[in-house]
């Protein structure tokens, strides 16, 4: 894994994990892993490997959870319509990386994974999910290191945003936040 500031994983949203994963299967010709639940949040998930040190996220409201105390995050609450990317992810030393103004770095863990994040306080991704939250894995097992992989790579991410990029080819300016995923069959836009 790189160690300075690198993509890490995009969240793709969806109304429930069961929808959410077929049509990930539809979309990229395989199912995602079990992945788990964040208490904090009332949301649990599903895992895709994208190769070494990244993944997609399949995320959405876990009905069987506490409501928060907060807004659950990729503006999940009221959340409706087809599963689409809600955002995206960069790794980065949270210790030298000042939180995103709006945000405020959360402490989360499951079971052996524990991690910082940077949470906006209104649960809506900045700039609608093309500006990233920051995550810190510290000394934690990064999750993509436990995930099949499948074969699914992230060849594009493009953000509809001035503000500068990091320092990575696949990341580029665009006109519509969307991420384009080799798979074994090839290119797919989501």
């Amino acid at each position: 894994m790189k160690s300075g500031p690198a993509f890490d994983h995009i969240a793709i949203a969806t109304r429930d994990l069961t929808e959410g994963a077929a049509w990930l299967q539809d979309k990229l010709g395989v199912s995602p892993s079990s992945g788990g639940k964040h208490p904090l949040m009332g949301t649990h998930n599903m895992l895709l490997s994208l190769g070494p040190g990244e993944y997609l996220e399949l995320i959405a409201f876990d009905p069987a959870a506490t409501a928060p105390a907060r807004y659950r995050w990729f503006g999940l609450d009221g959340f409706d319509g087809p599963p689409r990317l809600a955002g995206w992810i960069m790794r980065a030393d949270l210790d030298r990386t000042p939180a995103p103004k709006g945000t405020s770095t959360t402490a989360l863990n499951r079971g052996d994974l524990h991690w910082r994040l940077t949470l906006p306080g209104s649960g809506q991704m900045p700039n609608d999910g093309a500006s990233p939250m920051l995550i810190d894995w510290g000394d934690s097992t990064h999750p993509s290191s436990r995930l099949p992989d499948l074969g699914l790579r992230l060849s594009r991410l493009l953000l509809p945003m001035a503000a500068p990029l990091p320092d990575d080819p696949r990341i580029r300016s665009g006109d519509k936040f969307q991420a384009t995923i080799t798979t074994p069959n090839g290119d797919v836009l989501l």
